[in-house]
């Protein structure tokens, strides 16, 4: 399984680490599993009800992030606080979260490669002049009136 990090059997280490009881802080080192007080991990009930009320909050906060995409709003910031609140009590949630931060941290890195970063300025230059291109010739022909007001000529 790959759970987002270069080394190997960290899941193995996770469980290993929950059953010496080393409580974690969210470091990055920091095992798999539940963040929960210790109180509430120690009653099954209350752990349940835990992961439940933390499932409902992240539900909520993803889907106010899915509501913002095409609405004016930060919506994958949102969706990934969502995700960030699922991962401090489900497994699955970390895995997505690391692997999520892992190809975002690759994609920037990409992103600032000089060569890229030419090709991006030079494709942006490129782009601006052709629509300059259309936006003088269509000035030149109609002059600046709009389209829905331009007689016929």
């Amino acid at each position: 399984m790959n759970t987002g990090s270069d080394e190997p059997g960290e899941a193995v280490m996770a469980a290993n680490r929950s059953e010496t009881g080393e409580a974690g802080d969210g470091h990055p080192g920091q095992g798999l599993g539940s963040r929960a007080p210790e109180f509430v991990k120690a009653r099954r009930m209350l752990h349940l009800s835990w992961q439940v009320g933390v499932f409902v909050i992240g539900l909520a906060v993803v889907v106010a992030g899915i509501i913002m995409l095409p609405l004016p709003g930060p919506g994958w910031v949102v969706i990934f606080g969502g995700m960030a609140i699922w991962a401090t009590e489900f497994v699955w949630a970390q895995l997505a979260l690391r692997w999520t931060k892992r190809k975002v941290t690759e994609a920037a890195q990409r992103a600032l490669d000089p060569k890229v970063r030419r090709r991006n300025i030079t494709l942006t230059v490129i782009g601006l002049v052709i629509i300059s291109a259309l936006v003088g010739v269509y000035v030149w022909k109609f002059g600046f009136e709009m389209p829905w007001k331009i007689k016929d000529q």
